[in-house]
């Protein structure tokens, strides 16, 4: 009989490395050719040519074409619930929130809505890539109401961390898609972040009266 060493974590981490390399490729590739032709024009298999992969190999990274496209959705999805549980002592979830949104508006993250001009552009005129957007943000709203349940000690059916979340969703939806707008108008992303900060100001300070004391750390 042959017995087998079970594989080191250094044989783990490397495989798990290469798989991402693999990933990052062929989300590469995918975005390459979706800005040049378009996302509804480009097919899996010029995808898989072009990363010089079997076509099934990019069905198995990727189980949607949009995946491809819109590849920080994890981290988009799980945003604003992160915020919240890495609150401060004593900060509330929306003046957590609040902060976050500046932070990544100052730094012009991807997750906040900055893209470029290119890419801004070819989600606005992709009806697939535009439902997909909605159906990110449906999700991270969601997974926010779950947070704000856990951290408010309620059932995930109790209707106020799901309003608190329906709430806190709009406004960042709002600046998410104000960011949009502002990047295909063709402004720089310094512009672009002075104006979404000064409105940010204005947009979290319409929740003031009802949550500045929900969810407080």
């Amino acid at each position: 009989m042959t017995t087998h060493a079970a594989s080191s974590p250094s044989t783990v981490g490397l495989r798990e490395a290469k798989k991402q390399e693999s990933r990052q490729l062929i989300s590469d590739h995918a975005t390459r050719l979706f800005l040049a032709q378009g996302f509804e024009q480009t097919t899996i298999a010029e995808i898989a040519a072009a990363a010089r992969v079997a076509k099934k190999t990019v069905t198995n990274y990727f189980a949607r074409k949009e995946d491809l496209a819109l590849d920080h959705q994890d981290a988009f999805v799980a945003s604003m619930a992160q915020t919240v549980t890495g609150r401060r002592a004593g900060e509330s979830a929306l003046a957590a929130l609040h902060r976050a949104f500046l932070e990544a508006a100052a730094a012009a993250e991807p997750v906040a809505g900055f893209s470029g001009s290119e890419f801004a552009r070819m989600i606005a005129e992709s009806p697939t890539l535009s439902t997909r957007l909605r159906d990110l943000h449906d999700l991270r709203e969601a997974t926010l109401a779950d947070t704000l349940a856990e951290a408010t000690g309620v059932s995930r059916d109790d209707i106020t961390p799901r309003a608190a979340a329906a709430l806190l969703g709009a406004v960042h939806r709002v600046l998410f898609q104000r960011i949009q707008e502002l990047t295909i108008a063709g402004q720089d992303n310094a512009q672009i972040s002075a104006t979404v900060t000064a409105e940010a100001e204005r947009a979290f300070a319409l929740l003031q009266p009802s949550l500045a004391d929900y969810a407080t750390a």
